[in-house]
């Protein structure tokens, strides 16, 4: 499970009950703990424990950066002291989550204490003139199931959010000269989000592959784990070379701080080491790193995306969307030569061959059926947005590969999409529903979200505790 941290600052203003405002912050802290959410809080900072002094919010704003807070959540204990919220918000650039409890039926006299929706809609207004995009979860009990929803809905959105903002990808070699598809923007890329590539040659690649087969220990721990979970069919050497690749790569990734890699795969590679990397890629992606195919870019940051919305619990598995199925009017093959990491598999996987190449080193496996979500970041004309919807696992025909026959709601709607652009024949899967925490990081990372099914406004009311 990813670790999230967020700043915990409530808000009351002065005209309303401080005494309900102070009850409800610490029902709302009691409640984060039971959700086991990670927090860092005021109370050492504010006499009552919330934010509507200004001296408090320049000091809660420096704790919050010290302890390096993925996210801000400001419950509304009463109105709130908006404009606080929004300079708090403004300076530490993190995703903002909104929400008050209900209010109470007002007293024998008309009295009411706390007007704490009055207060949401006033700060909502503030944050828009700060330009500050915000997550809003509609008035509710702490003990309602939306309040828990949205709190972990937030915390996915603030991972994946951080995940994205601190992108760095080792790039092995470059693209295949045939695959223009995959070219990107690198500058564009850091200049708009912080997006770091770290290209190596395949010289460098393969000088670490030959100190790895030296040095032998993680080799060998390499080879017995492929042993135990494989059915092995390919030479002993073979296999060394593959465990040899695996630990190459997860050594150069540590070298330059990466958190996915994009591999050029073919046809170079395979003249330098006699194998298809698929298999080590496949192991990679196991370990929750990232190994992406054709030096695809934009593939490894989706992934990196996909793997943080779903907390780093789920892997993910990349894809070539490839054919349409026999038989089924919105049926697709997903497949690729073997990069799908193991959990994703159902069956025990096969180290072999691959369908369209000589060399061994492709990993083989149908892929577990369910519900899953499909996405893919990408740009053209200097426009970025992320495809996304969701799919399930169908029965279909034996290929070749690391495959899966999904079915979507309407195949040729997507087909359009895709096509249409900016965006290309890869995807990345996860047998998750995590559209709604994409959907919603969209905003915060500047980035359109583009949903192949017409459900846009379910989505919105799922985050907003519909």
């Amino acid at each position: 499970m990813a670790k999230v941290v967020i700043g915990f600052a409530p808000t009351r203003r002065s005209i309303f009950s401080a005494p309900d405002a102070v009850k409800y912050a610490d029902l709302t802290r009691k409640r984060l703990k039971e959700l086991g959410v990670e927090f860092v809080d005021i109370d050492d900072i504010s006499k009552d424990g919330l934010l509507h002094d200004d001296n408090d919010r320049i000091k809660i704003a420096e704790k919050f950066k010290e302890r390096k807070v993925d996210g801000v959540f400001s419950p509304h204990g009463n109105f709130g002291t908006e404009y606080e919220v929004a300079r708090l918000a403004k300076e530490l650039n993190v995703p903002v989550l909104l929400w008050g409890p209900r209010d109470e039926r007002p007293d024998e006299n008309g009295i009411r204490l706390r007007d704490s929706q009055c207060g949401l809609f006033a700060t909502g207004k503030v944050l828009r003139r700060f330009r500050i995009p915000f997550t809003y979860l509609c008035n509710c009990r702490l003990t309602d199931s939306e309040f828990e929803r949205g709190i972990k809905n937030f915390l996915a959105v603030c991972n994946v959010v951080k995940a994205f903002r601190n992108t760095r990808i080792l790039q092995i070699g470059p693209r295949p000269f045939d695959f223009w598809s995959t070219m990107c923007n690198e500058g564009e890329l850091l200049e708009r989000f912080n997006i770091q590539l770290s290209p190596i040659p395949i010289p460098e690649l393969t000088a670490e592959i030959k100190k790895a087969k030296i040095e032998k220990n993680e080799v060998e721990k390499v080879i017995a784990y492929c042993k135990e979970k494989f059915n092995v069919k390919v030479t002993d050497s073979q296999l060394e070379m593959i465990a040899a690749l695996k630990v190459a790569m997860r050594t150069l990734a540590d070298k330059y701080g990466c958190n996915a890699a994009a591999i050029q795969c073919w046809n170079a590679l395979q003249s330098e080491i006699g194998i298809m990397p698929c298999a080590a890629n496949s192991l990679m992606n196991e370990e929750g790193f990232p190994v992406v195919c054709e030096t695809d870019i934009h593939g490894a940051i989706t992934a990196i995306m996909l793997e943080a919305a779903g907390m780093d619990t789920t892997r993910t598995f990349f894809a070539d969307w490839t054919v349409r199925h026999p038989d089924n009017e919105n049926g697709e093959l997903l497949q690729h030569c073997g990069p799908w990491p193991i959990s994703c598999a159902a069956c025990k996987p096969t180290i072999g061959y691959p369908l369209a190449f000589d060399h061994p080193g492709a990993v083989e496996a149908e892929a577990k059926k369910g519900d899953l979500t499909l996405c893919r970041f990408d740009g053209d004309n200097g426009e970025y947005s992320l495809l996304l919807g969701n799919a399930k696992g169908v029965e279909g025909p034996y290929t070749k590969g690391t495959y899966l026959w999904v079915e979507v709601e309407n195949l040729k709607r997507l087909e359009a999409k895709i096509v249409e652009g900016p965006y290309i024949h890869h995807c990345v899967g996860i047998h998750k529903d995590v559209v709604p925490v994409l959907y919603e990081a969209c905003k915060y990372i500047g980035i359109k979200p583009d949903l192949y099914d017409d459900v846009e406004e379910e989505v919105k009311a799922y985050i907003r505790g519909e």
